[in-house]
């Protein structure tokens, strides 16, 4: 799923938190550098006036776009940009007392001190915070870009990616479509695949979004893009070449120096991640202390019946491939995974893409009698309640997993998968899910536990997401198998 607008919109975030920031400080030493002390707060007309110079940056930023291309500004110009700014904001200031009749009261040379430093001040700082963004422009960070590019545009294409890499995109590698050059470097980034196994190379990489440019005289590869979207990741198309999607979300935006056409499974705006991740982080820390009081009660249980670790760590795949671990209240006896492989027969889901059994004799406590009866014990009674999963909520807090996605698979499933399967981990993986809560005990074709989760990624919304968190809630209430 795709972050639409979300990295222009944090990295102007970045920049009106210092300018806030700064303009806080230079009304204190403006305040102080007047002989006044260094606590204006304390007075009413100048603890209001604190107050109206964080709104009033705020308006003025705005209404004038002093953001505007700010990376991309040279030092003069962003000088000048700040000095108008400031002007304006001083200007601001008199009008507000001028509003209040109390302008006798208010120090002039604080007024005036306050534009001086703030100016000078935002400036500084400006320049500095865009240093460093540009130092991570450069570097890239964490969403991974895979140029597919024609032999003659490639060398231009990297170079373009990074001199403008606003996104701070890191590159992962780069697609020749025309030629076969798997192996050499074009401007110190690796070729990686071509066309024949470009989509496969996207199936197993972690790989978030792939930006296709090629020559004028070559058309796009349909079906290589056909192919990407069916996995789930992000494409970006330069718009010399247009071509419709259908089904999928589209959209106009930059990426590097190219205008492109950006299709995605589906897109979020910055208010709902941003609510989405608060949910997390507040569902997370609650989870986390259950999981404490849990811990009290259920490792003597666990340690008593199976003696070993409390918790089981497992590597699993995230969002578009990301591997990380996942945590859980040990349920199995300590050679469950050896024992998985002469169980496989017995899967309800058919394949080794998903793994369930109706009756688990991994789990700690289960035992088929010489009768053919079945006798549970502490780990059927933590799969059913879901309390294994509570450790999970650390995850979540790291931001590996959200409490409502898709199941994380295993690597050793995530390799058998079909592009149209990859689909799953474009989002982060959750607790719980669409499937978990349609009747999932009853569902074994792993094709329909497929079909929705892509039908929670691409309708997804807040709404949705606390719908099913209720279901899941109603679930674990009734004891419907564990998540």
């Amino acid at each position: 799923m795709y972050r639409k607008d979300s990295t222009r919109w944090l990295k102007h975030l970045d920049f009106i938190i210092l300018d806030l920031i700064c303009a806080q400080v230079a009304y204190v030493l403006a305040y102080a550098i007047s002989g006044y002390g260094f606590n204006p707060y304390n007075k009413f007309l100048y603890r209001n006036m604190a107050v109206f110079i964080e709104v009033a940056d705020l308006v003025v930023l705005f209404i004038m776009g002093t953001l505007k291309n700010v990376l991309k500004r040279e030092a003069y110009k962003d000088f000048v940009v700040t000095v108008q700014h400031g002007v304006f904001l001083g200007a601001s200031l008199l009008l507000y007392l001028f509003m209040l009749q109390e302008g006798h009261l208010y120090s002039r040379l604080a007024l005036i001190l306050n534009v001086v430093i703030y100016i000078s001040l935002t400036f500084i700082v400006r320049e500095i915070w865009k240093a460093v963004l540009k130092r991570k422009m450069v570097e890239g960070e964490n969403r991974s870009l895979l140029l597919v590019v024609t032999a003659d545009v490639a060398s231009s294409a990297i170079k373009s990616i990074k001199e403008n890499n606003y996104a701070r995109y890191k590159i992962a590698g780069v697609v020749v479509i025309d030629q076969d050059m798997t192996g050499q470097y074009i401007n110190d980034v690796e070729v990686v695949a071509n066309m024949q196994n470009a989509a496969d190379y996207v199936c197993k990489e972690w790989i978030d979004e792939v930006l296709i440019v090629t020559s004028g005289t070559m058309p796009y590869p349909r079906e290589l893009i056909e192919q990407f979207t069916e996995t789930g990741v992000t494409v970006h198309l330069n718009l010399a070449k247009i071509q419709n999607v259908p089904g999928k979300k589209q959209f106009v935006e930059k990426v590097g120096d190219y205008t492109v056409l950006t299709t995605s499974i589906n897109y979020a705006s910055p208010r709902d991640l941003m609510l989405k991740r608060l949910i997390d982080i507040l569902g997370g820390l609650v989870g986390c202390i259950i999981t404490g009081i849990l811990f009290i009660f259920v490792a003597p249980a666990i340690y008593i019946a199976s003696p070993g670790p409390i918790f089981f760590a497992q590597e699993r795949v995230g969002k578009n491939g990301k591997r990380f671990k996942m945590y859980k209240f040990r349920s199995m006896y300590m050679d469950a995974e050896e024992r998985k492989a002469e169980l496989l027969k017995d899967n309800k889901l058919g394949d080794a893409k998903m793994f369930k059994l109706d009756f688990d004799p991994r789990v700690i406590g289960n035992k088929i009698l010489p009768d053919g009866t079945h006798k549970t014990g502490i780990g059927d009674f933590i799969r059913k309640t879901s309390i294994d999963e509570f450790p999970q909520f650390f995850n979540v807090l790291k931001g590996d997993m959200s409490i409502i996605g898709t199941r994380p698979p295993l690597i050793s499933e995530t390799n058998l998968y079909e592009l149209h399967h990859r689909a799953r981990l474009a989002i982060k993986p959750g607790i719980t899910g669409m499937w978990q809560v349609s009747g999932r005990s009853d569902i074994t074709d792993f094709e329909e536990v497929v079909r929705l989760d892509k039908e929670y990624i691409e309708n997804w919304n807040i709404a949705m997401d606390i719908k099913i968190l209720f279901k899941t809630v109603l679930v674990v209430l009734k004891k419907d198998g564990s998540m």
